[in-house]
C-alpha cells in the first residue's frame, strides 16, 4: 500500500485539500492516508477540519502571536523532521503557496518523499505580488515531483519553466469539488449564524466584501474602504456585508471609515460553511482573495478583484472576474454598473467557470494509482 501524507496549515489549504483527502480515504485498500497540520492558522483551520470531518494524525500546533515568516519557516521544517522519520511517506501532498507549503516541500524533499503540488503553476511573475506567495509557489515547483495544475494555462507556465509535461496533470481546481460538497451540507443543516443573517437580510440584495491582503495595507486599504462606503451610500436599498479580518491593519481602517454606515454590516470572520452560504446569497462579490475568484463563478456570482494583478488570468479571460485594483473610482464605477445594469450583470453571471467540474480529486487519485 502506498503511504500518503497531507501537510497543510491554513483554512484555504484545508478547504482545497479536503475533497482530495476524502477521495484517498475512500481508496483505503490502496492507500494509507495520514494528515499533518502545522496550524499556521489555528481557529479558522479547526473550523474547516470539523466541517469536513477530517481527523488529524499529527498536529504541530505552531501558531504563535505576532509570528513572522523567518521563525515560521524554520520551525515548520524542523518540526516535520520527526513526523517524516516516523511515518516515512512515499508521497507528500502540499497545496498552493503558503509558508506551510514551501516549508513542507523542503522538508519532504529532505526526507526523500515525492512531493505532490496541488494547484500548481499559478503565476503573476511579480515577486512582490502577492507577497510572499508568488515566490513560495515558484520555489515549490522546483522541488515537486508531480504537479496538479488547475488549468491548461497553469500547465503551460510550468512547461515554460522546463518542468516535464509528463509530471503535470491538469485536474481543474479542487476548490470546486469542495464547494459542491459544502453547498449540499449547508442547505441540509444551516448554522445559527445563517439563521440570524437570514432574518436581517430578508429579501434585500447583498454585496459581499472581503479584503485583507498584506500588499493592500496602508493607503490602498483606505482607498478600498472609501470605495465600499461610496457604493453603500449610492445603493442604500442594498446591504453590504463585510467579514473583517482580525489583523489590526485591517480592523482600524475598516472601523474608522465604514462602521457608521447604516447599510454596511461588519462581522467577524466567518466559518467556511457560513461564508459559502453568504456567497450563494450575494448579488456580487468584491474581494482581494484568490480562492473566491474560483468559487464564486460556480455559483453565478460576478467578482470584482481588488488587486493589481492576479495569478488566475483564466477568470478574466472567461469574463467571470473583473480586475479593478485598489483604484477607488474604478471600484465604485464598476460595482455600480453591475448593480444597476441588469444586462451587464446577467452577461457576467452566466459565464462558464474555467476552474473545473468538481472532479479534480478523482483525477488526482487515479493518477497516483498508476504510479509505480
Amino acid at each position: 500500500m502506498k503511504k500518503i501524507l497531507f501537510i497543510f496549515g491554513t483554512r484555504p489549504e484545508a478547504i482545497k485539500m479536503a475533497p482530495v483527502i476524502k477521495m484517498f480515504q475512500k481508496n483505503s485498500h490502496l492507500f494509507i492516508t495520514k494528515i499533518c497540520v502545522t496550524a499556521q492558522h489555528r481557529e479558522m483551520l479547526d473550523q474547516v477540519l470539523d466541517f469536513f470531518e477530517i481527523n488529524v494524525d499529527y498536529d504541530l500546533d505552531l501558531m504563535k502571536p505576532a509570528q513572522n515568516l523567518y521563525s515560521l519557516t524554520s520551525i515548520i521544517i524542523d518540526s516535520l523532521k520527526s513526523v517524516l522519520q516516523n511515518y516515512r511517506p512515499e508521497y507528500i501532498f502540499v497545496h498552493g503557496d503558503t509558508t506551510t507549503t514551501l516549508s513542507s516541500s523542503i522538508a519532504g524533499f529532505y526526507s526523500g518523499a515525492k512531493v505532490c503540488h496541488i494547484e500548481a503553476g499559478l503565476r503573476t511573475y511579480n515577486k512582490l505580488s502577492p507577497f510572499p506567495e508568488e515566490i513560495n509557489r515558484q520555489l515549490v515547483s522546483r522541488i515537486s515531483y508531480y504537479h496538479f495544475a488547475p488549468t491548461e494555462s497553469s500547465k503551460n507556465n510550468l512547461i515554460k519553466e522546463n518542468i516535464s509535461s509528463e509530471s503535470i496533470l491538469v485536474t481543474g481546481n479542487t476548490v470546486i469539488d469542495a464547494l459542491f460538497m459544502s453547498v449540499k451540507k449547508v442547505q441540509k443543516n444551516p448554522s445559527e449564524l445563517i439563521k440570524k443573517l437570514s432574518k436581517k437580510i430578508k429579501d434585500k440584495e447583498i454585496v459581499l466584501v472581503t479584503a485583507h491582503r498584506r500588499e493592500n495595507h496602508g493607503e490602498k486599504f483606505n482607498n478600498i474602504c472609501n470605495a465600499i462606503r461610496r457604493i453603500a451610500e449610492q445603493n442604500k436599498e442594498k446591504i453590504i456585508i463585510y467579514p473583517v479580518h482580525l489583523n489590526p491593519k485591517v480592523q482600524r481602517p475598516v472601523k474608522r471609515i465604514l462602521s457608521d454606515v447604516k447599510n454596511i454590516i461588519l462581522i467577524n470572520p466567518l466559518a467556511y460553511e457560513d461564508f459559502i452560504w453568504l456567497m450563494s446569497k450575494s448579488k456580487i462579490i468584491i474581494t482581494d482573495s484568490g480562492g473566491v475568484q474560483e468559487e464564486a463563478p460556480s455559483l453565478g456570482k460576478p467578482v470584482l478583484v481588488m488587486r493589481d494583478n492576479t495569478e488566475r488570468p483564466e477568470a478574466i479571460k472567461a469574463g467571470t472576474v473583473i480586475l479593478v485594483g485598489t483604484d477607488e473610482e474604478l471600484i465604485v464605477s464598476t460595482a455600480i454598473d453591475l448593480l444597476n445594469d441588469e444586462n451587464k450583470y446577467l452577461n457576467m453571471s452566466k459565464r462558464h467557470n474555467p476552474y473545473g467540474d468538481g472532479l479534480a480529486s478523482n483525477r488526482i487519485v487515479e493518477f497516483i494509482k498508476d504510479q509505480n
